[in-house]
């Protein structure tokens, strides 16, 4: 009997002795006027261990049987499920063992098997919220996570991820590397999908800022955008760069959940190539991301706008770089020379500069103003044979003189020089 069943019997003992009323009784210990009837009548039948629940000591009616015990501990040995926690496991059990058990019963039963060990949360440091966005759509995070995702079964791969700030609507997808191509391709796919979004957040990275040296100054002498930069601001999409990675938290704390979850879920559907990866994102671990983390937004009106027929994304997501037309008509792109077609040429355009563009298929096209150009690929013209240089004179004909000093200047003064025709002769002779 503990000390709160013991408060409680002398509560009751006072009303049944006639010292206080039922009322007063049931202020005391919470309950209602009905239910102090009841524990007077079982007092008078049970006596004192009538405020003792009578299941204490005895097992639940509600018990997992001893054989399902067994079977989700074997179950759990498994290698594939070494690090799974309590709640991962509870899921992954009824998904494909068909076990339904809860995840705190789980935890005392690994707990017991060693199969889980308690971690102490440590204390960090406490950076204020910010609240969300109100409408789905104004701002999204973007970032990219360099984890092995695979756990050495594969390829290295990236994963790269944008995050709604109002809804924690995710999107994602793996790439071979974090460049500004790979970046662009699933900015397309984002776009395609949903629409533009009102601001992108990102971090500082080299694809997305252009990193000012202390002794420039960026209001006088601003850098030239990023090929990112400028797509999005074709697009009308705007740009902001955080300055900590705490600052874009939603996005950071989207990555922990996903090298648990996600790095789990690729191993159990033993994914190890780029397209597997991608196919369980996208059959599996999004639409669970969209069941289990995603909230209501606080306004329904979804602030992503769609894109209208002026947006050629082929053009818009490509290389972007400005050339010099020469004055035969030809551009110098990467080692290339690109020939304007005859019927192309127009008045201003020599010495202008045209928009080449470096699409994600491989082809390069040209605008001069708002009109593409026909081009051609233009061999450069064969170099000129060197001349040949003068044969020197040979050892034997120095040999006479050989490691003395030079005298063909001893005198030269003193020796009269040849009449005006002779020298005549002797020049058109050498010539």
């Amino acid at each position: 009997m503990t000390q709160a069943d013991r408060d409680r019997l002398v509560t009751l003992k006072k009303a049944r002795d006639g010292h206080i009323t039922q009322r007063q009784a049931a202020a005391e210990l919470a309950v209602s006027e009905r239910q102090v009837r009841r524990m007077l009548v079982r007092l008078r039948q049970v006596g004192d261990r009538s405020v003792v629940h009578a299941l204490r000591g005895r097992e639940s009616n509600r018990r997992v049987a001893e054989p399902v015990r067994n079977q989700v501990i074997a179950v759990l040995r498994d290698p594939k499920y070494r690090d799974f926690g309590p709640t991962l496991a509870a899921e992954y059990l009824a998904k494909l063992h068909g076990i339904q058990v809860s995840k705190e019963s789980l935890r005392k039963w690994m707990s017991a098997a060693g199969l889980w060990r308690a971690h102490r949360q440590k204390v960090r440091e406490v950076h204020v919220w910010r609240e969300r966005r109100e409408r789905r759509g104004e701002l999204v995070q973007w970032d990219t996570s360099t984890h092995d995702w695979l756990e050495g079964r594969g390829e290295t791969i990236y994963l790269i991820k944008m995050i709604d700030d109002a809804t924690s609507r995710l999107f994602a997808r793996f790439v071979r590397s974090d460049s500004t191509a790979e970046n662009m391709a699933v900015l397309r796919e984002y776009l395609l999908r949903f629409g533009r979004p009102l601001e992108f957040y990102t971090d500082k990275a080299s694809h997305f800022s252009v990193n000012v040296h202390k002794k420039r100054d960026p209001e006088a002498d601003p850098p030239d955008p990023t090929q990112i930069q400028r797509a999005l601001a074709e697009l009308n999409i705007g740009w902001i760069a955080a300055h900590s990675p705490q600052a874009k938290g939603r996005v950071e704390r989207s990555f922990q959940t996903a090298q648990d979850r996600l790095v789990k879920g690729l191993r159990i559907a033993g994914a190890s190539t780029l397209d597997e990866a991608n196919a369980y994102l996208e059959s599996e671990y999004l639409p669970e991301w969209q069941e289990k983390f995603t909230v209501v937004a606080a306004c329904a009106d979804d602030a992503h706008r769609p894109l209208a027929t002026t947006h050629d994304l082929d053009a818009i997501l490509s290389h972007v770089e400005q050339r010099v037309v020469t004055n035969d008509y030809t551009i110098r792109y990467q080692g290339r020379i690109l020939q304007i077609e005859r019927k192309q040429i127009r008045p201003r355009m020599r010495r202008a500069r045209v928009r080449v563009e470096a699409r994600a298929n491989g082809e390069v096209a040209v605008r001069f103003e708002r009109q593409y150009l026909q081009i051609a690929e233009r061999q450069p013209a064969p170099r000129a044979a060197p001349k040949p240089r003068p044969v020197a004179l040979t050892g034997s004909s120095k040999a006479h003189n050989a490691g003395g000093k030079s005298k063909w200047m001893k005198d030269f003064l003193k020796r009269p020089s040849p009449p005006l025709g002779k020298a005549i002769a002797i020049s058109n002779a050498r010539s």
